[in-house]
């Protein structure tokens, strides 16, 4: 046996520790296995991630593989389409007059208040009228004065002419009286004139509204030194009630307007806010200008508004929309059905099978959300105003009539159109 300690072995049931430091020659199999096993899951997991079969979405129109495009549609209706030209235009007041003094003086009185009603000869200001009067005095005194002189120079040549008739007196002396009396009748007729224009400028002192209507702001303030030559003037009053809109026309439009108008018909144009949405007043056509604008090739209209709720206010800008006739029993629909390609103008129909065809359309007048159809549908027939832009012929369709959003959004409106066709005021509006 060998007593050395490597040699020792230990005792019956109790495992030789290593020595601290020594290293560990051999490990469990299981720990050796198991991080090896984990990367092999893991990447058997990461694998099956990548690789899986991924469900294919659903496609429509000329990309379907299966299924219907859902589409939104509504009937061609038939009714009266109204023939509109529309334009921009500008409220332009019948009268403008601006408020200006017609003597100079002082601005002693302002009795109008900024933004009120006036009527014509209305008191607004008054110009210290001192000075004014003071001269028509002196004139006063200046006529009584010539006035004298002719009265003498009268009896004077009554007397003369009867001594010529006796031969009393040379008849040159006669004569020479009654040039006399014309020259003081002159001197008098001038101190009248005189007089007049005095009497003139006391009353232009008292200044009144020239025109009935809505004055401005004041311009000119009490106490300040006015004159003839300002032009700013002292206020600008302008005709509210009735008002007018003038707006241009292109030169095609001429003809038929004429034609119209010597007819005798009386043309209605409505003037609607800047966005076009609000309606703000309904008039007539009164008259146009009488010459074309060369350098624009439009031509001026003037159209009248009674404006008693006072919604037309001066320059400000309009859009009108003159009615030139009306249409009667036409086919309509949406404009936003109408397509545009090779075919020209065309809109899917929608046949009894869920299917659409294009069929060829001819357009007429519009108004709003929508057009006349001349030629190429019946009313009663079904048309897509919405999700058109994926069809082709013969692909099939599903119509959704409640709240699905199918290319752009749907109002309220538009939904509501479409489970209504009848009401043209509804109908869907056009994709932008």
């Amino acid at each position: 046996m060998d007593d050395r300690p490597g040699n020792l072995k230990p005792p019956e049931g109790r495992a030789l520790r290593p020595p601290p430091g020594a290293a560990v020659t051999q490990r469990p199999l299981w720990r050796r296995l198991l991080w090896p096993t984990v990367g092999i899951l893991l990447l058997a997991l990461l694998a099956w991630i990548v690789l899986r079969p991924h469900p294919q979405p659903t496609r429509f129109g000329r990309f379907a593989v299966t299924g219907a495009m859902p589409i939104v549609a509504a009937a061609a209706v038939k009714g009266d389409m109204p023939v509109t030209l529309n334009a921009l235009g500008t409220v332009t007041p019948l009268i403008t007059d601006t408020v200006v003094t017609q003597i100079n003086g002082q601005l002693v009185q302002v009795a109008f208040k900024e933004g009120q009603e006036v009527q014509k000869g209305d008191f607004l200001a008054q110009i210290d009228p001192r000075p004014y009067q003071a001269a028509l005095e002196q004139l006063q005194g200046q006529l009584l004065k010539d006035q004298a002189l002719l009265l003498g120079a009268r009896i004077d040549l009554a007397r003369y002419q009867k001594l010529a008739a006796q031969n009393s007196i040379a008849q040159q002396q006669a004569d020479d009286q009654l040039y006399l009396v014309h020259q003081y009748e002159g001197t008098v007729k001038s101190d009248e004139a005189q007089v007049d224009n005095a009497k003139l400028n006391l009353d232009y002192c008292h200044i009144v509204a020239p025109a009935t209507g809505r004055i401005g702001l004041r311009l000119v303030d009490p106490g300040n030194y006015v004159q003839t030559n300002n032009a700013t003037g002292i206020a600008v009053i302008t005709q509210m009630k009735p008002i007018s809109v003038i707006f241009s026309l292109p030169e095609d439009y001429l003809p038929e307007v004429l034609k119209r108008i010597s007819a005798g018909a009386t043309l209605q144009v409505t003037a609607f806010d800047r966005s076009g949405r609000e309606k703000l007043a309904t008039g007539k056509l009164e008259t146009l200008d009488n010459q074309i604008d060369p350098t624009t090739g439009t031509i001026k209209y003037r159209a009248i508004f009674d404006n008693n709720d006072e919604a037309l206010f001066p320059s400000q800008f309009v859009n009108i929309q003159l009615l030139l006739d009306t249409m009667k029993g036409a086919t309509v629909i949406s404009n936003a059905a109408v397509q545009r390609g090779a075919p020209g103008t065309f809109v899917y129909v929608v046949k009894p099978d869920d299917t659409v065809t294009v069929q060829k359309v001819t357009l007429g007048p519009s108004s709003g959300e929508e057009v006349a159809i001349t030629a190429g549908l019946q009313p009663g027939e079904q048309v897509v105003v919405d999700g058109a832009d994926k069809l082709r012929e013969g692909a099939k369709v599903r119509v959704v009539t409640g709240n699905t959003t199918v290319g752009v959004a749907s109002s309220p409106q538009d939904q509501e159109s479409q489970a209504d066709p009848g009401q043209r005021e509804h109908r869907h509006r056009s994709q932008q």
